[in-house]
């Protein structure tokens, strides 16, 4: 069971990786150490393009795996056509539970824009238009990263505490929206050994974890893409979450793609990755130069 439940969680990412090379055009440096998790050095690939006009925008992609598997690695690809795109983009490592539950991951993340802020100069970064993207557990972790500010105290002690980790616009595919409305069978043990407990066990947590608890407005622009037939993610969750958008005012739509599961490609796969491209640049302001054959 559960290697067919983290087959689901990794589908996506396979679909968006590819087995694509580095173009040319693209400055490209992996593992850069971007910060602490615990004693341990959590790292990030980051791409930019070679040639830019002025400081780009940002996006920051996180992997999914249930917040326990899967790799930086998967991402590259997508930070090298965000690159092509006149973006800076970074795919980060987090912590994994269930040897580091809730909320390490948050932490991490966190850290890793705050990162970026700190660098901006150096990879060529307006750090007033940063945004993230997830896939599953990713997807979860970049609307926590649109929606929490140091009010609310995840900001963790990995590094680079005088820079903000709230970004500006996040793109959602089949991510978890609040966890204290209960979740499928394949899913339950998963969202358990995140957050370290049951709902009935820790109520606190369920909802301290919960994008949907810290929606106000002035929160990141936010497009959710999510499946019917999504047998981890049950697609009411997207719902919940536009619900307490569309109550604090918060810019964005939520796209149910009916009869989709938990990943899909094809034709739905081109046409979302258009659509994250086109809300991207809306919201982070960005104009990207015709597309040249690299």
């Amino acid at each position: 069971m559960m290697k067919k439940i983290l087959y689901w969680c990794g589908l996506m990412m396979l679909a968006a990786s590819g087995a694509a090379q580095q173009p040319a055009g693209v400055k490209f440096e992996r593992d850069v150490v971007y910060g602490k998790g615990g004693e341990e050095d959590l790292k990030l690939d980051i791409s930019r393009p070679e040639k830019t006009n002025g400081a780009a925008p940002g996006v920051v992609v996180i992997h999914g795996g249930a917040w326990r598997a899967g790799s930086k690695a998967d991402h590259d690809s997508l930070t090298w056509d965000f690159a092509k795109r006149g973006y800076v983009s970074a795919t980060v490592e987090y912590r994994f539970c269930p040897k580091y539950p809730f909320p390490a991951q948050v932490e991490d993340v966190k850290c890793a824009v705050r990162f970026l802020r700190a660098h901006a100069d150096k990879y060529g970064l307006d750090p007033k238009r940063i945004g993230a993207m997830g896939f599953s557990a990713g997807a979860h972790l970049s609307m926590m990263l649109g929606v929490l500010d140091p009010a609310d105290g995840l900001e963790g002690n990995g590094g680079w505490a005088d820079q903000s980790s709230k970004v500006q616009a996040v793109v959602a595919y089949f991510g978890p929206t609040d966890f204290t409305s209960g979740y499928p069978e394949a899913s339950a043990q998963l969202v358990k050994d995140f957050l370290g407990g049951t709902l009935a066990e820790k109520p606190g947590v369920y909802k301290a974890a919960s994008p949907v608890t810290y929606v106000n407005a002035g929160d990141a622009a936010m497009l959710l893409f999510q499946g019917t037939k999504d047998p981890l993610v049950p697609h009411a969750q997207a719902y919940r979450m536009a619900e307490a958008l569309t109550a604090a005012g918060v810019p964005g739509r939520v796209e149910i793609l009916l009869g989709a599961g938990h990943g899909w490609g094809g034709a739905e796969m081109a046409r979302t990755a258009r659509e994250t491209d086109a809300f991207f640049d809306q919201h982070l302001g960005h104009k990207p130069a015709p597309a040249k054959a690299y």
